[in-house]
């Protein structure tokens, strides 16, 4: 039987976090003269959420369990989303419901579409709100808390395993508390030193604040109408590189601070990662620049590569229109927003390391059909992997590409076009924010119905969460009592 003692006890916490989130935002209230009570007040409204929950009775050191981890992820989102629209409700920003609930939810899964139509008009304390919703997203609040529940008498394995980002299960420390640890203070570190080079760089410490949270976090919000198109090319050039950063494993990143070079380059998927940019890089950089729609040769890689790590690791900043270029660029695109970058990292989509067990596995299968009694393995970083894992990755290759085709049906059954259909279904679904077709990159999606908006906050949940922990809770096997 499931315990919702414990998971009242997490929901109270995490309200709590979110509201002392919320009032970060009230300094840059002061800085810029601006009305701080929708903030002030969205912060105690969350806290006392919090304060509601935590009169569940629970007793200390009650375990957490599959069940319990999983429902506690989901209903954390919930959580989150529900306190996360309280100061664009209460200051008016986004007076109707469901645009609020499709911009906080685009914010915490790090998808970065957006419903504002002039995001400069708006209040810079609500902005940074928007900006620090995707940076909590980004590694998932519940390895943020997993990292103090020793301090509460929780236990949280079941929690890491259920929340953090790809199929991997690399950790640092052998205590799962210690691991979150790390990896929140290497996010932290590095979006700490991006915003300090940001400054460095020419943009004001507000600008570089914002856009070091959402480039760590892979969202891709911006305090600009016209995203990073509206920088000097060195700015673009350095969120290229954190960019990047951002798409890899966070446990190679960390390898990667320790000197542990060896360790580093056995990553088969960091190898995969480095290589599909170079292609990619070189194949649009080519056909940018002979269409002549690129500019100079050194726009048209600059362009060409930052869309590329842009919409591969799932940020969403733009700095061109890539559906202008030409038709077989649009679809190379379009092809990208299924990708994804590394497991383990704050990017959404599928990873790559699933393409690659994908693709070895049908290769290897030919091998397989020639020398049919014949052991061959799959190997990845060296070693065999698992026909468990081979299994989980193919079902979940299926049902993505089988919740892409049902949802890209079902918007355009609700008046949406094919391509834009399906340009929403995919960049929902993978959390990217810019697609193909009226929410392309230099569009937004404030004219869609509310239904639609509801629909596709649904799907970004789902995308975020990587499918199986949310649809989990509608099969009759998780209710059951044995």
């Amino acid at each position: 039987m499931i315990n919702f003692r414990p998971i009242a006890r997490v929901i109270s916490i995490l309200f709590g976090l979110i509201g002392l989130m919320i009032w970060t935002a009230l300094p840059f209230t002061w800085f810029y003269g601006e009305n701080g009570w929708p903030i002030f007040l969205a912060g105690l409204t969350s806290m006392g959420m919090g304060g509601l929950c935590s009169l569940v009775e629970n007793q200390k050191g009650a375990p957490i369990r599959k069940r319990e981890g999983y429902l506690i992820v989901v209903l954390s989102w919930v959580a989150m989303v529900t306190a996360g629209m309280l100061p664009y409700l209460y200051s008016g920003m986004i007076p109707s419901v469901p645009d609020a609930l499709f911009e906080t939810v685009s914010g915490m899964t790090t998808t970065g579409a957006s419903v504002l139509t002039d995001i400069e008009i708006q209040p810079r304390g609500l902005l940074y709100w928007r900006s620090l919703t995707q940076w909590i997203g980004g590694m998932g609040i519940i390895v943020l808390t997993v990292a103090i529940f020793p301090l509460l008498g929780i236990g949280g394995i079941e929690l890491f395993a259920a929340e953090a980002p790809g199929p991997t299960s690399d950790k640092l420390h052998p205590r799962i508390s210690e691991t979150a640890k790390r990896l929140w203070l290497l996010y932290v570190g590095l979006t700490g030193i991006l915003a300090i080079l940001l400054t460095v760089f020419g943009l004001s410490p507000y600008e570089a604040i914002n856009h070091a949270l959402t480039t760590m976090a892979t969202g891709g919000f911006s305090t600009r109408n016209a995203s990073a198109a509206a920088f000097a090319p060195h700015i673009q050039y350095l969120l290229i590189a954190f960019m990047f950063l951002a798409g890899v494993n966070y446990t190679v990143l960390y390898l990667s601070w320790k000197r542990r070079w060896a360790d580093v380059w056995r990553s088969d998927e960091l190898k995969a990662y480095i290589g599909l940019v170079a292609f990619l890089c070189v194949v649009c950089t080519a056909g940018v620049y002979l269409s002549g729609n690129g500019g100079g040769l050194e726009q048209s890689f600059r362009d060409s590569l930052f869309q590329i790590v842009s919409l591969i690791t799932t940020t969403g900043f733009i700095s061109a229109d890539y559906t202008s270029w030409s038709t077989s660029l649009t679809l190379v695109f379009f092809v990208l927003l299924f990708l994804g970058a590394c497991a383990g990292s704050t990017a959404g989509g599928i990873k790559l390391i699933r393409h690659l067990v994908f693709v070895k596995n049908s290769y290897l299968e030919f091998k397989r059909i020639v020398h049919p009694s014949a052991i061959v393995p799959l190997r990845l970083n060296g070693e065999v992997v698992p026909g468990k894992i081979i299994t989980h990755v193919f079902n979940f290759l299926l049902l993505y590409l089988l919740i892409f085709v049902v949802g890209s049906v079902l918007l355009a059954m609700m008046g949406l076009d094919f391509e834009t259909a399906l340009g929403a279904m995919a960049t929902s679904l993978g959390n990217v924010g810019p697609g193909i077709g009226k929410v392309g990159p230099v569009d937004n999606f404030a004219w869609l119905s509310p239904q639609i908006k509801v629909f596709l906050s649904v799907v970004m949940v789902i995308g975020r969460l990587e499918i199986y922990t949310v649809l989990v809770l509608f099969s009759p096997f998780f209710w059951r009592l044995n």
